[in-house]
């Protein structure tokens, strides 16, 4: 189902990226508490350490107002205890003066030496409930400031919402002279597209059947084509991978075996995406599923239940998580952003069972980064039906 060039059309391998559960998003059953796992900073550093001992190329450090851990601090703690793996931070527009971000954003990679990435989100902020055109207005104008601020000598904007005239920017140029970190964006609504198609290098995307991800692709392109543009693709999901298919369906049921889907309705409120367009999406998949939740053989959307935005998880075998993310792949997805429960556990089950057998990368940079890639073995040869 090759649908669309991208960027990185040319390479052979895909960023596999893993999750830390800043966002007290970490389980040992679905919807069930539990004090060992609660994001605190160690916790979440401890899931950070074993991504990258694992393989990992990059780890997704979320945001949220309500619970968890600071984002921009935790990755700053987390510069000077790993060495090879990327951290995508996630950025809300608009939280901080642009041009303080800016500044932020670049000492972080300073500390990192370029192994930052961001991920820019438009989503309210805590008490505030904004209109969408607006609040991507606001993502788009914060975007086009740290372009100025990472490739030009000074700061000139006037915008709808922002205006500044002359700031130089020496303070804000990051460790990557090529452009600055690269941008991840995700978003449902046309606004969102146009602002990914505009200034963001992947786009990523939540779970759904393959067919209606292929249509978001093709929907993206085209909006990206009219500013002269291409991107990468991204796709952010759960995964259980076991021995055998029957262990990994097994372990799904687990882990919702003591879910009360009241305490998960609790849990989907209360985040800041709950009523996004891509939210309506992921219930829309639960919606469609079978009876034991699966919309596709190998998507499982039992995980929405319990948290907002990416609900589901592909499950099965490692030749058939193989199969899965190979046929993303084709797709023209170039970037996974996984997790599973417990996080630390699951990273263990990828990393040792999938991750030896996939060639990895980080993706290239729109601006001419050159992709560092790690061979692997041949794919696995079993059942992948």
């Amino acid at each position: 189902m090759t649908i669309v060039p991208v960027t990185s059309a040319d390479l052979d391998a895909a960023e596999v990226s893993w999750f830390s559960a800043l966002c007290s998003d970490d389980y040992a059953y679905l919807g069930v508490p539990d004090g060992a796992l609660r994001s605190s900073f160690e916790h979440c550093r401890d899931i950070a350490l074993e991504a990258e001992s694992q393989g990992f190329r990059n780890i997704l450090a979320p945001s949220s107002y309500q619970v968890g851990q600071d984002t921009l601090s935790f990755v700053a703690a987390m510069a000077p205890l790993t060495s090879k793996m990327n951290f995508l931070a996630a950025i809300r527009c608009g939280e901080m003066q642009p041009i303080m971000l800016a500044r932020t954003v670049a000492t972080l990679d300073h500390m990192l030496e370029g192994r930052l990435t961001l991920n820019v989100i438009s989503s309210d902020f805590p008490g505030e409930v904004a209109d969408s055109a607006y609040r991507y207005q606001r993502s788009r104008e914060v975007v086009e400031i740290l372009r100025q601020a990472w490739t030009q000598d000074e700061i000139n904007y006037e915008g709808e919402i922002y205006s500044f005239k002359g700031v130089p920017t020496d303070p804000a140029r990051p460790y990557q002279q090529n452009g600055g970190p690269l941008l991840y964006f995700g978003g449902y609504s046309p606004a969102a597209l146009d602002l990914c198609g505009f200034a963001c290098d992947v786009y990523l995307m939540w779970p759904e059947p393959k067919e209606q991800l292929a249509q978001r692709m093709r929907d993206v392109h085209a909006r990206a084509a009219e500013y002269g543009r291409t991107l990468d693709y991204g796709l952010r999901v759960h995964v259980i991978v076991r021995d055998t298919e029957a262990e990994a369906r097994d372990y799904a049921e687990h882990l919702v075996s003591k879910l009360d889907d009241e305490y998960g309705q609790l849990i989907r409120d209360r985040a800041h995406d709950s009523i996004s367009l891509g939210v309506a999406h992921q219930a829309k998949a639960r919606e469609l599923a079978d009876k034991f939740g699966y919309v596709e053989r190998h998507l499982w959307t039992g995980v929405g239940r319990a948290r907002s935005g990416c609900g589901a998880a592909i499950v099965g075998s490692t030749d058939q998580v193989l199969s899965e993310l190979e046929a993303y792949r084709k797709m023209g997805i170039r970037a996974f952003i996984l997790s599973g429960y417990p996080h630390i556990d699951e990273a263990r089950h990828f990393g040792s069972r999938v991750l030896p057998q996939l060639k990895t990368c980080s993706l290239p940079h729109e601006y001419g980064r050159v992709p560092d890639t790690t061979p692997a073995t041949p794919l696995g040869t079993g059942d992948r039906r």
